[in-house]
């Protein structure tokens, strides 16, 4: 015991000192080395110099995810990131004059063949089938134009490298890196496919999309319990929508819509770019202006999101399934503008970060009833109020009953006696060592910088959220655990391994 507890003094203040020096450092630099601006558009920007290499990372944020969805068009927020890899009317077509005019015929006819077999009185089932024919006949026409991937093609033949995008509840992002010679070229390409975007394949690509879905969801166990929990956690809320989109809703719209989602929240007013890497503010800050500047001004769209009431009693939902047994719960939480934002990742670090964690240490070392357990914020996201949750994956021989009681002693004891000072230093110290590996790679830097600026408006709250977590104390998480991990703020969400046949398995797990 006193070795252990030497041990962890030493790493203790080895840590300290090195993320103390090293952050101080940082900070400093980045005050000479970031450059903001926000453009006559709108558009924000963010610079940071990092000479190390002679390349550049970016992200691109747009502050508009699966909550902005409009009804009835669920997933058109994930459809849009799909959307810009297409190309433009420059990119991606032999000929973009012969091809708008075939894209406004697919549309003429899907429109015709969309409203009568949605049609509830005197749909005529022939007629249905002609103009379904009609609109696979026009997209074949329209499809005459199209140069597939020539967007990447463009952007990997000129050194690009780890071309992604992502949609969540809360916002959308793009990003890559490139030599910081084609620094003028990405700057094109970048604000050319938010300029001039073609809705070019889209059902094609609405068709991978339905695919996506049925992969991850509809034959995923953990994809269906995490949607109809959430769904169930959140009667009024938008996050109680999927990223993904409703299957109807996949079905049914349209490149038209996806054109109205784009001009309603692609403006550069709703949108941040971060560049980090080899380049030199004063250069690259008027290449950016020159192409991004054409972006059209607009107000940023209002945004008026239907709040949670108060939840008021415990939710449940159980799947019967043929696979592992799982058991998440949730409670809900306020955004990550609140307060006590910082009382709750203290929280999460205590409970489930690595091996030295409670749930860890109870769960899966001392009892072994759970061959994984943490829990954590942001389910579904964090911009709004939104759920603290738990979660274990039992043992063979084991039940989410078991996992349940176990996540609940733990909680109950954090709720009624004072972490130990070791665990408090060990979360401040963390939070330090965490701020350094985010620092330290270009691409990841581009995105929090990025993310940090749209949610604060100030860069600097990067390396506020190490100070608010130094200020939490013993009494804050109990404070917090008490007002929030109650049964009447929790919803459950169990997979009970059943027989093949749908019949429950005997009690123990799975079969």
């Amino acid at each position: 015991m006193k070795q252990r507890t030497s041990r962890f003094a030493v790493i203790v203040v080895v840590v300290i000192l090195f993320v103390t020096l090293a952050s101080a450092q940082d900070v400093a630099s980045f005050e000479k080395r970031i450059t903001v601006k926000k453009l006559d558009n709108g558009l924000t920007v963010v610079l940071l110099e990092r000479p190390e290499a002679p390349v550049f990372s970016f992200f691109t944020h747009v502050d508009a995810g699966s909550v902005q969805d409009p009804l009835s068009g669920t997933g058109l927020a994930h459809m849009m990131e799909h959307m810009a890899f297409k190309g433009t009317d420059k990119i991606g077509t032999t000929n973009y004059a012969a091809e708008k005019v075939a894209l406004e015929k697919v549309e003429k006819a899907y429109a015709a063949y969309n409203d009568e077999r949605h049609k509830r009185v005197g749909r005529d089932e022939q007629k249905v089938k002609q103009l379904e024919k009609a609109w696979q006949d026009a997209i074949q026409e329209a499809q005459k134009y199209v140069v597939p991937n020539q967007f990447g093609e463009i952007v990997e033949a000129n050194g690009g490298e780890g071309m992604n995008a992502f949609t969540s509840d809360d916002e959308t992002g793009y990003n890559y890196s490139m030599p910081v010679n084609r620094l003028e070229l990405w700057a094109y390409l970048e604000s050319e496919r938010f300029l001039h975007p073609v809705m070019r394949e889209f059902y094609k690509e609405r068709n991978v999309v339905i695919e996506e879905r049925r992969m991850r969801t509809d034959s995923n166990p953990i994809g269906r319990l995490l949607e109809q929990f959430t769904a169930e956690a959140f009667a009024a809320h938008p996050y109680h929508r999927p990223t993904v989109g409703w299957m109807s809703d996949l079905n049914t719209f349209s490149a038209t819509d996806a054109t109205n989602f784009f001009h309603q929240y692609y403006l550069p007013s709703n949108m941040v770019v971060a560049v980090v890497g080899d380049i030199k503010p004063t250069e690259a800050m008027p290449i950016i202006e020159k192409y991004f500047g054409r972006l059209p001004a607009k107000p940023k769209p209002e945004e008026f999101v239907t709040a949670e009431p108060p939840q008021g009693s415990e939710r449940n939902v159980v799947l019967h399934d043929p696979a592992q047994p799982v058991f998440l719960e949730g409670y809900h939480r306020p955004d990550y503008l609140n307060k006590d934002d910082a009382v709750y990742d203290a929280i999460a670090d205590v409970m489930s970060n690595g091996r030295t964690s409670r749930l860890y240490r109870t769960l899966v070392r001392d009892k072994r009833i759970a061959a994984f357990a943490g829990g954590f914020s942001g389910l579904p996201g964090n911009k709004y109020p939104h759920l603290f949750a738990f979660f274990g994956f039992p043992l063979p021989g084991h039940t989410p009953q078991e996992v349940r009681d176990a996540i609940h002693a733990e909680i109950e004891r954090l709720k009624t006696q004072d972490i130990t000072d070791d665990e408090l230093k060990m979360i401040k110290t963390r939070a330090k060592a965490n701020l350094l590996r985010r620092l330290a790679d270009n691409q990841g830097l581009a995105q929090q910088l990025a993310v940090i600026v749209t949610r604060y408006g100030d860069w600097r709250q990067l390396f506020y959220e190490v100070d608010r977590i130094d200020k939490v104390s013993k009494a804050d998480i109990r404070r917090v655990a008490n007002a929030t991990f109650v049964a009447t703020n929790r919803t459950v969400g169990v997979i009970e391994t059943a027989k093949p046949n749908g019949a429950p398995a005997p009690q123990g797990g799975a079969q």
